[in-house]
């Protein structure tokens, strides 16, 4: 019998065990269904400051997961981390939190006492940053947080500082700073060797992992929770070869995600009545809210080729290297609504060598989708449809950053940095002929070299081979055919959320109450991202482990320390 049984090993999982073993008399269990990774097992592409290639190993991600984007999208593969470490251990190490209104929101959409002056403690708990100090910061957390230094961003990624400091969005220091539109150095989460520090390192480090009331089991499958009546005692798991096993408990805390966290809650008889009926299940209660309310930042990109004086010299240095921020001024939208990712280059092979991007998103998104059981077997994963662009805010939010981005790349102080412009996704295509293997190499080989060579002819080139017949001009001079291509294109960003959201007893849609804690039944939490009410503006893993901080607080019984050290800055002026 544990006290503490966490289903879910990803970046709230680690962070739960970490903080609940830290009391010595309470018994935890960790069950993750991917492989362990630690600070002596990471393989080189997860280890990688370039985080390219870790989540195109299909023993990273759940290999049948699969969802839908909008309408007028095909259902395509989505990819979410499977193993211990979850979306810190393959993501592209991005360290933001967002704006203080958007804590503010989550207060206000019925998430008690979540707001920004009770969030910011736990986020100077959880990080050290490398170069900030002060009221906003914190100096001895397990995420080591910095920016990259000014001689390694790439002569592309200055340059379009550049140009957008011509048009009035000035450089400023720090991402995680005051709330404010504008350029930034981006913060990124590596260890002092710059290597990637996933929370199962540097929270489950080789001293949390020694504990001996802490056990960790990787590769096991969670088919249901056990209950009691109404009160959550455990779980069934599936081990690796095929067997079952009952784990008991006095607390369960569900960690799988914002896509498998309502998938478990509704296999073990916790969602909407009617449709668990007609799968089978068992309705244990009744709460209409698990698996809606699910969210996404919708994604586009603009790109361009660029010439060899504008390619990064230091291949293996983090991509992401800055970010735009900036307010979309539509009515009904928020300041910062928009964030635009400056790419020194567009892949881990050859041809994304070749390109520099800027990869946009709806910071504040507002369409809404939908995660429902496919059956009631734990090895069928669930039906996502995102929903994308149902709002019609997102929409044209993202044609604006389409001219937004042409506008960037177009300007005279871009051309000896950059050369063809074209529009750009994450696209199924895109994403098969990045996968590593020897077809693809040759292909991918072929390309880049007809690139660097084809001089006048490489705007129809990447016409004919890339884009297929779609071109930046026709967009811009279309707008039905802009609102064809973003439809028909439209990405994601890798951060679902909301799917069991935090809120009031008498709201109908919420699933647990602002502890966590899932309404209807006792002993249960859920912890990860499906928590927040509403999507912030940033990547989402960092605010996911800020909840986790908070959430093992509030398990535990205890506060933060909220002590304010001197400030410093760091002038990222060239």
């Amino acid at each position: 019998m544990f006290d503490y049984l966490i289903l879910g090993g990803g970046s709230a999982g680690c962070v739960l065990a970490a903080r609940l073993s830290e009391d010595a008399h309470a018994s935890v269990c960790l069950v993750e269904a991917g492989r362990d990774i630690s600070a002596h097992t990471m393989p080189d592409a997860i280890r990688s400051r370039y985080p390219g290639r870790a989540y195109l190993d299909t023993r990273n991600i759940w290999q049948t997961l699969k969802a839908r984007m909008s309408r007028s999208a095909t259902t395509r593969r989505y990819e979410q981390a499977r193993l211990l470490g979850g979306g810190s251990a393959i993501n592209a190490l991005m360290a933001n939190r967002g704006a203080p209104a958007d804590y503010d929101e989550w207060e206000a959409l019925g998430a008690s006492g979540w707001n920004w002056r009770t969030c910011l403690p736990y986020f100077r708990a959880l990080e050290t940053d490398c170069d900030f100090s002060g009221a906003l910061h914190g100096s001895d957390g397990p995420v080591r947080i910095q920016r990259t230094p000014w001689p390694r961003i790439s002569p592309f990624v200055r340059a379009v500082l550049g140009s957008l400091a011509e048009s009035g969005h000035a450089l400023h220091d720090d991402q995680n700073g005051p709330w404010q539109d504008g350029a930034f150095i981006g913060s990124i989460a590596v260890s002092a060797k710059g290597e990637r520090i996933p929370t199962s390192v540097c929270y489950l480090d080789d001293a949390a992992r020694a504990r001996s009331n802490l056990t960790i089991r990787t590769g096991e499958v969670v088919e249901r929770i056990l209950f009691d009546g109404k009160r959550a005692t455990g779980a069934r798991i599936v081990r690796a070869d095929g067997t079952r096993e009952d784990l008991k408990a006095h607390r369960v805390i569900v960690s799988a995600g914002a896509i498998h966290s309502p998938a478990l809650l509704m296999r073990s008889g916790i969602g909407p009545a009617d449709e668990l009926a007609s799968l089978g299940i068992d309705v244990l209660a009744d709460r209409p809210g698990v698996g809606r309310n699910l969210m996404e930042h919708p994604s586009i990109a603009v790109s361009a080729y660029l010439p060899r004086a504008a390619r990064t010299p230091f291949a293996d240095e983090h991509h992401e290297q800055a970010i735009v921020r900036f307010s979309s001024g539509l009515p009904n939208t928020v300041q910062g609504d928009m964030h635009g990712a400056i790419l020194s280059r567009s892949g881990w092979h050859s041809v994304g060598y070749r390109l520099g991007t800027i990869f946009f998103w709806v910071n504040k998104s507002y369409s809404r989708g939908r995660v429902t059981l496919a059956s009631a077997s734990a090895f069928d994963e669930p039906d996502v449809d995102f929903a994308m662009l149902s709002d019609s805010r997102d929409l044209e939010r993202l044609k604006l950053a389409l001219r937004f981005g042409a506008s960037v790349l177009s300007s005279p102080s871009m051309n000896a940095h950059r050369d063809a412009i074209f529009p750009s996704s994450y696209s199924p295509r895109v994403a098969a002929v990045a996968v590593p293997g020897t077809w693809n190499a040759v292909q991918r080989g072929a390309l880049s070299a007809l690139l660097d060579i084809a001089g006048p002819l490489r705007s129809p080139l990447i016409e004919h081979v890339v884009t297929q017949g779609v071109t930046i001009d026709e967009l811009l001079e279309d707008d039905h055919a802009m609102t064809a291509f973003v439809k028909r294109s439209v990405g994601g960003t890798w951060h679902p959320s909301g799917t069991c959201r935090m809120g009031a007893s008498d709201d109908p849609l919420a699933v647990t109450d602002a502890r966590g804690a899932v309404y209807g039944v006792e002993g249960l939490h859920v912890c990860d991202a499906s928590l927040m009410p509403s999507i912030p503006c940033a990547n989402t893993n960092v605010p996911t482990i800020m909840i986790a901080e908070r959430v093992a607080d509030v398990l535990r019984g205890t506060a933060h320390d909220r002590r304010e050290p001197a400030t410093h800055t760091l002038n990222y002026a060239p």
